[in-house]
């Protein structure tokens, strides 16, 4: 009997934050059904930052041409971009789809790139809208006109970033500091008013993924699948996935491991990891009360940050590292890693929590705020570092050196308590993906809805 050919197209929004959740989706997907073959859509210029990484043979490659002149610098006009991504690069995509061979199954795309869902009408191929950030995030953008209603809105957390909403569905009281793009500013309006605008194109998709795990965020999944007529599926962390049933990472392009090997002559939890995210940063000034904080506290650490790492360095001290990358899973698995300094991206809090390590959270712009609340309100495995709701706050160097310090300290009561909560979140979510695991399920699921379209 001939296999049919599950051809899955996958096209992600042109960011680091949105390429690597959905490409570990397609190498889970081609681990569970080595039928799948993927065709990863990226620009030209994503190919030359990412080609040579190693994934299966069963995911290739397909380009279209770049929307700006670099897209790596998109943070200096982040409107721009986006409204280039919204309108250069839906026609070459089409282009390619109608060339691809052999003929596309099924369509993954990121939800910000809502006019996937117009080509996959006219191409007559069904659709999975895969939201890379939280549920609850999306449960906010979803009821966001509730602010209206209850004259929220426009959001200024600088002004009223204290007051709590308490009617999201599915979502406990959220202080409206924490909600997405949030500063007042025009800039944000933009951002905040695009980012809107994709949110009803997804009812038009077959399913919704969601790059979590149910028992992180129960409620909001309930009032999402209770509101959606189309299915909705927790498919997992989606973090680095060997596609053996291992996860972990695979060192590229670097011989040079040496940080590693100093943290196996580290004691057991006992080094902060700091890591600011690899798209927005904060300003220069709070990074240096940050560095000057770190040198005083005499916490051993790890800091990723981009830029200026050997002037960081003479400030920090000789009790730590300051390099310009590194292997995050394979540091956060490191059992010399006692916490995560982290802005909360959705990638590294899912990474966080799947490593079983407690936060430090300094979050700086969308989602990052309301991961920070979830961090530290909800599942109780981490602390603020900046506690005050304005958004240009500086934290000093004085109050950095004593939340590190105590933050680090492992006799603590309240740092056993965090710890030991942090390493029982871990062991749900590695159960999730286990036989049998809510996640397991959804993606045989969803797996299941990608073989019902390919029968002939």
């Amino acid at each position: 009997m001939e296999v049919v050919p599950l051809h899955v197209v996958a096209v992600p929004y042109p960011g680091r934050g949105h390429i690597n959740p959905m490409m570990n989706l397609a190498k889970l997907l081609v681990s569970k059904n080595p039928n799948i073959l993927v065709t990863f859509v990226i620009t030209e210029e994503w190919l030359g930052f990412i080609g040579s990484e190693p994934k299966p043979d069963s995911i290739r490659y397909a380009t279209i041409p770049n929307v700006i002149p670099s897209e790596h610098d998109r943070a200096d006009n982040f409107v721009a971009f986006l409204e280039a991504v919204n309108t250069k690069m839906e026609a070459p995509f089409e282009l390619l789809l109608r060339r691809l061979q052999p003929l596309p199954t099924y369509i993954m795309y990121d939800p910000f790139l809502f006019w996937v869902i117009a080509v996959a009408s006219r191409v007559n191929i069904p659709v999975a809208a895969f939201w890379v950030m939280s549920a609850s995030n999306f449960a906010v953008f979803q009821h966001y006109h509730l602010l209206k209603l209850n004259d929220h809105y426009p959001v200024n957390a600088s002004e009223n970033g204290d007051i709590l909403v308490d009617y999201i569905p599915g979502l406990p009281s959220i202080r409206l500091a924490d909600f997405p793009l949030s500063d007042g500013s025009m800039r944000t309006r933009r951002l905040l008013e695009m980012a809107l605008n994709v949110i009803p194109w997804v009812q038009k998709a077959q399913c919704l993924l969601f790059p979590t795990i149910y028992e992180l965020e129960p409620q909001a999944i309930d009032a999402l699948r209770a509101e959606f007529s189309i299915p909705i599926y927790t498919i997992g962390p989606a973090i680095p996935y060997f596609g053996d049933g291992q996860f972990a990472t695979l060192s590229i392009n670097h011989a040079d491991l040496d940080y590693l090997k100093w943290l196996d002559n580290q004691p057991n939890a006992s080094v902060l990891y700091i890591s600011q995210g690899s798209f927005l940063s904060t300003s220069s000034a709070q990074i240096d009360e940050i560095a000057f904080g770190l040198k005083e506290s005499g916490v051993r650490f790890l800091w990723v940050a981009r830029g200026e790492n050997s002037r960081l360095k003479n400030i920090c001290g000789d009790k730590g590292l300051v390099l310009p990358w590194c292997d995050q899973m394979r540091v956060l698995l490191h059992p010399a890693i006692g916490g995560f300094w982290s802005h909360c991206g959705w990638s590294s809090t899912r990474e966080g929590v799947f490593s079983g390590v407690p936060f430090l959270t300094f979050p700086i712009f969308v989602d990052q705020p309301i991961n920070s609340k979830f961090i530290v309100e909800e599942w109780k495995v981490g602390w603020r570092v900046k506690t005050k709701v304005k958004h240009d706050t500086m934290v000093t160097k004085d109050e950095i050196a004593n939340i590190v310090k105590r933050f680090m300290d492992l006799d603590s009561d309240e740092g056993r308590n965090m710890r030991k909560r942090a390493r029982e979140l871990q062991q749900m979510c590695q159960g999730t993906i286990a036989n049998g695991g809510s996640s397991e399920t959804d993606v045989y699921t969803f797996l299941k809805q990608i073989l019902q379209v390919a029968k002939p």
